[in-house]
């Protein structure tokens, strides 16, 4: 059966379960609330790409989870329909945060927009979001 509402407190176990962003890629959750999300990721050798800087897939699996989140939070689910990223400056820290906020939440579509920091405060990446309602 579809869900039609994902709550508050659901939302810890439904995304802890994402085994990619969690197992894989070691997104965590630190905060959440309806309409934002706030993530991290701590920098392992295997985020970073071949020019030593950190890999734009590890920067875009940390914002779309947190994007997730954000969206999902006391509403029904939805999915990422599209989304687009700018890659602003490169980290030098050894942690990003993604900070999703809700700009605006529809019937249908939420729009999402996140900044990714590093843990000294440099702005990484803006990702903007589109989320589709799949219940």
């Amino acid at each position: 059966m579809a869900r039609d509402h994902i709550s508050l407190d659901e939302i810890p176990g439904f995304f802890e379960s994402d085994r990619f962003a969690c197992d894989l890629a070691g997104c965590c959750i630190e905060d959440y609330r309806k309409g934002y999300a706030r993530c991290s990721m701590h920098l392992a050798t295997a985020h970073y790409n071949g020019a030593g800087a950190v890999m734009g897939g590890a920067v875009f699996t940390l914002a779309d989870f947190a994007a997730g989140i954000a969206a999902n939070a006391d509403e029904p689910p939805s999915v990422s329909s599209s989304a687009t990223i700018e890659f602003l400056n490169s980290s030098k820290g050894t942690v990003l945060y993604a900070t999703a906020t809700v700009d605006k939440a529809g019937r249908r579509l939420s729009y999402v927009t996140v900044d990714v920091t590093d843990d000294h405060d440099v702005l990484v990446a803006r990702m903007m979001t589109t989320l589709c309602r799949i219940a």
